[in-house]
């Protein structure tokens, strides 16, 4: 199951860097452009640069990078919420971008998280090719199996460009989707308290 994966291997040797930047002029070719006229001439270069980064998720192990946990909290047990983190992924079916806003809680249980790991977690799957499903899934079950917490509660909502600029054209529209675990997805009053944190201004 896709949502369980820390990190990710493959059987297939990886390309070269040169593979990489051939496949770009490729597909310039394809478009009906001429990679060999100086606007383009870097651009292959550029291309596999840009992608190292944006898919950067796909060399993370979640365990690096959620690290320790701190169980000095002083008894503190109600939501830890981090709302409003923003992320950038492709789509995994056009390889289209996929600008959001991901809010992540959990119920401590005698540990705690430092704040920042939980927009790095996001940032991990983030870049990768996704499905919001999929990476809304894997954000909670990643926080769920390091800090085995009482609940976990995730809510992505996000722009995808597969609709806005290419199909069906529809710009502005906002895919929503939550996961929740433990006590959260066990309690429609904890469903709906984070949902309220998570709106309010």
């Amino acid at each position: 199951m896709d949502a369980i994966v820390t990190k990710l291997t493959t059987e297939a040797p990886r390309p070269t860097r040169e593979e990489a930047e051939q496949a770009v002029r490729t597909l310039l070719l394809w478009a009906g452009d001429d990679p060999n006229r100086e606007g383009l001439l870097d651009t292959p270069a550029r291309v596999a640069k840009a992608y190292q980064e944006l898919f950067s998720g796909y060399e993370a192990d979640i365990e690096d990078v959620l690290g320790r946990t701190f169980e000095e909290v002083g008894g503190y047990e109600d939501i830890v919420l981090v709302r409003d983190i923003s992320f950038f992924s492709h789509c995994e079916h056009h390889m289209l971008p996929v600008i959001g806003k991901a809010h992540v809680a959990y119920l401590p249980k005698g540990r705690v998280l430092g704040l920042s790991k939980i927009a790095r977690v996001v940032d991990v799957f983030a870049k990768r090719l996704q499905t919001q499903e999929n990476m809304t899934a894997q954000i909670a079950h990643a926080i769920d199996e390091t800090l085995q917490p009482r609940g976990v509660a995730v809510f992505l909502e996000a722009e995808h460009m597969c609709m806005a600029m290419r199909g069906i054209q529809k710009t502005g529209s906002t895919t929503l989707t939550t996961t929740f675990t433990g006590a959260f997805k066990d309690n429609a009053a904890e469903q709906a308290r984070f949902m309220s944190m998570v709106r309010s201004r």
